[in-house]
């Protein structure tokens, strides 16, 4: 496995400052999850445009997978970014993400053989959404090229690992760590990439970047949570190093010779 700028931090905490916390593993505080909501209140305007797929059409198709409390809308620059690099991106089309149900994992099959067709289809999560991929993934590898995760929380305890885990409980109805369909034991039996933000502010960083055994890749982003789905210059990165993950498993580049259009 690979991963940039992998570096374990620990800080003294407490009253005599003896006790160490490593901010590695352990959940950022809730202050930093009301900030992250205030940075994007005045990017709301880019998730404006139609739902459709996007990209050209002879592109290889990605399935977009929203983060909890998170719909189709908040992917827009996520698919767009995709789009623009040759991709045919999908949105996962079942609404806001409320947390799992016992359907999830069935219309989340139906909805990959509407993208993949006959054949497969990036399976592409952000934050919750990236469980949900994995999960996916584990059920039908025949038809998922590849899982990619951005800021999901897929390793570790989900208590522990995120500051919203007391909130999912409260809207799914379910313990966090007992979803309602097998989540599938350890890495997907397909190529999967990880990226993840030092600076999350929802999710520990080790949570979203995995152990060696876990994932194929963990790439590094120099931004937040939100940031991975919203900011330019990380959607940039991401595009970029998908690509280049998909060529390195299947020896040839997934886009050949399109021409995306504009969106």
């Amino acid at each position: 496995m690979f991963w940039v700028r992998n570096v374990e931090r620990s800080a003294p905490v407490g009253p005599d400052r003896g006790i160490q916390l490593d901010l590695d593993h352990v959940a950022p505080s809730s202050w930093h999850r009301a900030r992250l909501f205030a940075w994007q209140l005045p990017r709301m305007l880019a998730r404006l445009g139609h739902l459709e797929p996007r990209g050209p059409e002879g592109g290889p198709p990605i399935l977009v997978i929203p983060g909890f409390l998170a719909n189709d809308r908040s992917t827009m620059e996520l698919r767009r970014a995709f789009a623009r690099s040759g991709w045919r991106a999908h949105p996962w089309g079942l609404g806001t993400n409320m947390g799992a149900r016992a359907d999830t994992l069935d219309l989340l099959d139906a909805r990959l053989h509407e993208v993949a067709g006959d054949g497969k289809a990036l399976v592409l999560g952000w934050s919750l959404g990236g469980l949900y991929a994995r999960a996916l993934a584990h059920h039908r590898p025949d038809k998922v090229r590849a899982v990619v995760t951005l800021a999901s929380p897929f390793s570790g305890d989900l208590k522990t690992n995120n500051n919203v885990s007391a909130l999912y409980e409260r809207v799914a109805g379910h313990d966090v760590n007992e979803p309602p369909f097998p989540p599938g034991e350890g890495k997907p039996p397909v190529p999967c990439l990880s990226f993840w933000c030092r600076s999350d502010g929802i999710v520990a960083p080790h949570a979203a970047r995995g152990d060696e055994h876990e994932v194929d890749r963990a790439i590094e982003l120099d931004t937040h949570h939100i940031g991975v789905v919203l900011w330019r210059p990380a959607l940039s990165q991401v595009t970029q190093h998908v690509r280049s993950f998909v060529e390195e498993h299947e020896g040839a580049c997934p886009i050949h010779g399109t021409r995306p259009k504009k969106h």
